[in-house]
C-alpha cells in the first residue's frame, strides 16, 4: 500500500516478513529485542546502512525495538496505529482474548486463523472488518489486505501466534533507550488500539510526538498516513 507514494517520492521500500509469516522461518522463542537479529541482515543484504523505519499495528513495537537495539541503523521511526504495551490501558477485549489463546491454546488459535484465511480468500470484507468500517475502504485496498493476510498465514500460523503472545506479555523493550525521533500517527476512532494507549506510549519515549488522525479507525489511519510518512523520507 506504500508502493505508489514511494515511487512518486523516489523512496525505496524494504519490507521484510517477521519470523513465521509468509515464507520466513518461525522463531517461537524470540523477544522484541531480537528484532534487530532478523532486520539488520536484511538491510545488509539490501546494501542499506541506515533507514527510516515504519511500523504499522503489530509492526510498531518492532520498529521501536530496532531503534532501541540498533540505533546506528535507524534515522527515525514512524509508528502508525501501533500496538501499545499491555500496561498502557485500555486493551480491547478481543486483543486480550487473542493473547490468552496464543499463550494457553495455540493449536485452537491456529485452527481459527486457518479458517479466517479461508474466509479471506472468498470474502475479503471479513478480514477488513476487523480493522476498519468496510464501507470506508476501497475495494482494491480490501483485496490487498485480504491477500496479505492469506500470504502471511498460509504456510504457517506460528508467526502470528508468537506475535500475539509476545505483544500481550510485558514488553522486554527498553523504551527509554529509543533515542531516535519517533512520530506516532493514530486514529481517533481506532477500536483495535485505542488512542489513549498511544498517548501513554508517547509519554514513555524520550523524543516522540503524536499526531491524531481525526475520524480514522485502525486501517483508515494507515491509508491516510501513507503520503505524509513517505514524504518525510523523500530526501
Amino acid at each position: 500500500m506504500f508502493d505508489a507514494p514511494a515511487r512518486r517520492e523516489g523512496v525505496r521500500i524494504v519490507a521484510p516478513d517477521r519470523p513465521g509469516y509468509g515464507a520466513s522461518s518461525p522463531w517461537p522463542t524470540r523477544d522484541l529485542t531480537d528484532t534487530g537479529a532478523f532486520v539488520a541482515p536484511v538491510l545488509d543484504d539490501a546494501g542499506v546502512d541506515r533507514a527510516g523505519v515504519v511500523g504499522f499495528s503489530g509492526g510498531g513495537p518492532h520498529a521501536l525495538a530496532l531503534a532501541a537495539t540498533h540505533a546506528d541503523r535507524v534515522t527515525s521511526v514512524d509508528v502508525v496505529a501501533g500496538a501499545t504495551p499491555p500496561d498502557c490501558p485500555p486493551t480491547p477485549r478481543v486483543q486480550r482474548l487473542l493473547g490468552r489463546l496464543a499463550s494457553t491454546t495455540p493449536r485452537l488459535l491456529s485452527g481459527l486463523l486457518r479458517v479466517q484465511a479461508w474466509l479471506a480468500g472468498v470474502a475479503p470484507a471479513v478480514v477488513v472488518s476487523q480493522y476498519a468500517e468496510t464501507e470506508r475502504v476501497p475495494d482494491e485496498v480490501a483485496s490487498l489486505v485480504a491477500r496479505d493476510f492469506v500470504d502471511a498465514v498460509a504456510a504457517s500460523r506460528r508467526g502470528a501466534i508468537t506475535e500475539l503472545r509476545l505483544l500481550a506479555a510485558s514488553w522486554d523493550l527498553p523504551l527509554a533507550s529509543v533515542d531516535r525521533p519517533v512520530r506516532l500517527r493514530h486514529g481517533t476512532r481506532d477500536a483495535n488500539v485505542p488512542i489513549a494507549g498511544a498517548r501513554a506510549l508517547r509519554d514513555r519515549l524520550p523524543d516522540a510526538r503524536l499526531t491524531a488522525v481525526e475520524d480514522a479507525d485502525h486501517l483508515t489511519a494507515l491509508l491516510r498516513s501513507r503520503a505524509p510518512v513517505v514524504a518525510q523520507h523523500a530526501d
